[in-house]
């Protein structure tokens, strides 16, 4: 997949099949179109090309009011690119930007920069300044600048039955079967391990502190998950706590997300892996004394070990 920064950076297809959005997420509702705008692209022997932006329109456009998306850039990349886009265009948004006209959109963008000869939206897509945009206008404008419109069946999204808010709910209640059920693939975490106060390794339980940078990053409930960890190509098994650790530390402590990785005993401070959440076990819970706590984590590593076995 080749990535531009910047509508500027594009260099205009001949035989271009595109889709537009945020696709946060990159869900298995998102699946649906970019399969389809694939397979319109192989049959019009063209190449895809998805067009997204960044930051996401609302943290613009709401000033970034407690926005929690469900992937940085980077994560949304890596996903896309699973996916099979021949192009991916991340097209800075800005309020400037936001009041660019449904009509200049289509033709100044869709049309004279990327060369869109088919275009694949989803159900109920708007586009354009204060959302004027729609699929009627987009059939109006096709045989105006030539080019198709498709849009994904609203049946085809309904049977998916997802939508980012739905997955973002799921998160926040500590329901990761479901959120990856939705997903269709496993909720990322992406930080930097940094130093922490080794609590962990007291308890024989080491542990890697991961900061997660983008603050608009939304964190799923806490408690206990099985987690797969992806450290440079290899990955391995561990268990994740996301919490604020009440057997160890004091009252209103900040939360922390930290990652005990079994069998690995190597120095990655600084580094960045990448958490793929599993299944959550339970709930952070104070226990009386460092002994119980001790043997509750022996108890949730033997339940993350048949997790992540299969």
């Amino acid at each position: 997949m080749k990535i531009y920064q910047g509508i500027e950076q594009f260099q205009k297809l001949e035989k271009a099949a595109v889709t537009t959005g945020t696709f946060d997420g990159v869900h298995i509702g998102h699946r649906t179109i970019l399969n389809r705008l694939n397979e319109v692209a192989r049959k019009m022997k063209g190449e895809s090309v998805l067009l997204t932006f960044y930051p996401h329109p609302r943290m613009v456009l709401q000033n970034g009011n407690d926005i929690k998306l469900l992937n940085t850039i980077d994560e949304k990349i890596q996903l896309l690119d699973e996916a099979g886009v021949d192009h991916l265009i991340v097209h800075p948004f800005t309020k400037k930007f936001s009041r660019t006209s449904s009509l200049a959109f289509v033709r100044d963008i869709l049309v004279n920069q990327i060369g869109t000869k088919k275009l694949v939206i989803g159900y109920d897509h708007h586009f354009g300044r204060n959302r004027e945009g729609s699929f009627e206008h987009l059939k109006e404008y096709g045989p105006v600048y030539g080019f198709e419109v498709e849009e994904i069946p609203a049946q085809e999204i309904d049977d998916v039955n997802v939508s980012s808010t739905k997955i973002r709910k799921a998160l926040v209640e500590g329901e990761m079967k479901t959120a990856n059920a939705y997903l269709g693939h496993p909720y990322q975490l992406t930080g930097r391990v940094v130093h922490g106060n080794k609590v962990g390794r007291k308890l024989g339980f080491p542990t890697a502190n991961v900061q997660i940078e983008k603050e608009y990053k939304l964190i799923p409930a806490e408690g206990i998950y099985a987690v797969k960890v992806l450290i440079a190509d290899t990955t391995y098994n561990g268990m994740l706590n996301i919490g604020r650790r009440p057997t160890v530390d004091i009252k209103d402590a900040p939360l922390s997300i930290e990652v005990n990785i079994f069998e690995f005993d190597d120095t990655i401070y600084g580094r960045e892996i990448q958490l793929d959440l599993i299944e959550r076990i339970r709930d952070e819970k104070k226990f009386e004394n460092t002994d119980e706590l001790i043997a509750e984590m022996q108890k949730d590593k033997v339940r993350c070990e048949r997790i992540l076995i299969y």
